[in-house]
């Protein structure tokens, strides 16, 4: 009952902050309005290219998650671990990235040149699409990565004596219930796509909702019109989310005896090739901003490290926050909670959180803790969905044997549940602290000159053509990015039971 009550408060805490701020702008805009035709436009674009750009994701994923799963390697801990870079990193430097490899002048343009072969073009919606598949393959290849970790390996061995078909028999029940939900949170995470569409959409063709908010915010300042297209993407976000609940399903293989699964079937020429493919796909920007990074990392200006400083603090609050809404939640209902954050445009969260706080303080003495709070309504899905799975097999193998024990409340959680969820608990507290610390929206809109964030900085280098200081702040803020959610990660998997 306890635990109950506790769930209802966190659920009605996530839907205040999502209600509150958008109530706030349409009041403040005087209603809803009618969309136009341009409108109208940006949405049906937005459904297609969510839709290619989850659909690819997912697809690339499971080869690579298999042979993850069935491989063991030296190094393949840290390789699991890089992989997830692109996912964590600041949007604006992994774009940065994509272009020095596939752009004009990128490295793949200058190896096609000398073979007469047409120059790759990054603009327009192929573009989009790419850089949404480099995004996210990380994030779908780890959700389905513990899916296949979190078969028992006895169902293995078991399937091998028989000369039972393992596909069909262990790994398309663990897929069915896992993919639907990796495909939803893609999804979600492409309607709300902005910094991507707005350097590589190329044109009112390629324009997404999240854009088109963004200029009736910029150029109009309409906030009815942006309201009303924040509660289109609202409805699009939780209509993806909820479809993929109801298709999703309970795990049915029960338990093992907390192994760690060992497999010998399948090609191991495949599986390297998958493997290699993916690590050069995801790799290779990353090492680009590394190199164009280096020289300027030394020419940092004294207050780069004042803005990392709060940066990490925000990273700190945001997975702190994040997972005391996220264990109460944990459930389907919580999870379909949750998807209110990451559906509504972080621009009209923010501008409605500085809205209502107004009348009572300055909106920039409020900056750091609302872009906090934005950021933790953005990263609680994520986190849902990567620790729902784990909570659900708990519950079911463990939690019967617990209460007939006596166990109850707290002292279920930290004898039966937590020991069994550090691995998911680290990937996801790395990942929200990782998001957390490369963040650049809201804190855009209404910080002091000064007091701004680490991705801020860099931003403003950027303005000011400081490209050398620039490219040493994109690298700085790749190493604190991808150290936060390394340590956490690290620390989840260290004496992990599963």
């Amino acid at each position: 009952m306890a635990q109950r009550v506790v769930a209802i408060i966190a659920a009605l805490v996530v839907a205040g902050l999502v209600i509150g701020p958008v109530t706030a702008v349409l009041w403040r805009g005087g209603g809803f309005t009618t969309l136009s035709a341009a409108d109208l436009s940006a949405l049906q674009f937005t459904v297609w290219q969510a839709f290619w750009s989850a659909v690819i994701s997912v697809a690339l994923a499971i080869p690579v998650a298999r042979a993850l799963a069935r491989r063991s390697f030296w190094g393949r801990s840290v390789l699991i671990s890089i992989m997830g870079a692109p996912f964590i990193l600041p949007v604006i430097v992994a774009i940065l990235g994509l272009l020095s490899v596939f752009g004009g002048n990128g490295f793949v343009n200058l190896v096609l040149e000398p073979l007469s072969v047409p120059k790759l073009d990054i603009y327009g919606s192929h573009g989009v699409i790419l850089a949404h598949v480099f995004f996210n393959l990380p994030l779908a290849v780890r959700l389905i990565l513990q899916g296949w970790l979190a078969i028992p390996s006895e169902r293995f061995r078991v399937a091998a004596s028989l000369a039972a078909p393992v596909f069909w028999l262990l790994e398309w029940p663990m897929l069915r219930r896992i993919v639907p939900g990796a495909f939803a949170v893609i999804f979600v995470i492409c309607i709300g796509s902005f910094a991507v569409a707005l350097t590589l959409g190329g044109g009112p063709k390629a324009t997404t909702v999240e854009l088109a908010i963004y200029q009736a915010f910029k150029f109009d300042f309409d906030l009815s019109k942006a309201a009303s297209l924040a509660v289109v993407q609202l409805c699009l976000g939780l209509g993806a989310g909820l479809i993929a609940l109801l298709l999703a399903r309970g795990d049915m293989l029960g338990a093992g005896f907390d192994r760690v699964v060992q497999r010998w079937d399948g090609s191991r020429l495949l599986d390297a090739t998958w493997i290699g493919l993916a690590t050069l796909f995801l790799m290779a920007p990353l090492l680009a901003i590394f190199i164009a990074g280096l020289a300027g990392l030394f020419d940092l200006p004294i207050g780069i490290w004042g803005a990392a400083s709060r940066s990490f603090l925000i990273s700190l609050g945001a997975v702190a926050l994040t997972m005391a809404l996220a264990l109460p939640l944990a459930t389907k209902a919580g999870e379909a909670a949750s998807l209110l954050g990451l559906s509504v445009s972080g621009l009209v969260l923010g501008t409605g959180m500085f809205l209502i706080v107004q009348p009572y303080v300055q909106p920039s003495s409020v900056a750091l803790p609302v872009t906090m709070l934005v950021n933790v309504l953005m990263a609680l899905p994520f986190v849902l969905r990567i620790l729902r799975p784990g909570v659900d097999s708990a519950r079911v193998d463990f939690g019967r044997l617990g209460q007939s024990l006596g166990l109850r409340g707290w002292a279920l959680w930290r004898i039966v549940y937590l020991p069994r969820l550090r691995r998911p608990m680290g990937f996801a507290a790395g990942l929200t602290g990782a998001l957390a610390m490369g963040d650049l929206g809201v804190i855009t809109l209404f910080s002091r000159p000064g007091q701004g964030t680490l991705p801020m900085a860099m931003y403003q280098l950027m303005g000011a053509y400081q490209m050398e200081a620039a490219y040493g702040a994109a690298l700085l803020l790749v190493m604190l990015s991808l150290g936060l959610f390394w340590v956490f990660d690290k620390g989840g998997r260290a004496h992990a039971v599963v």
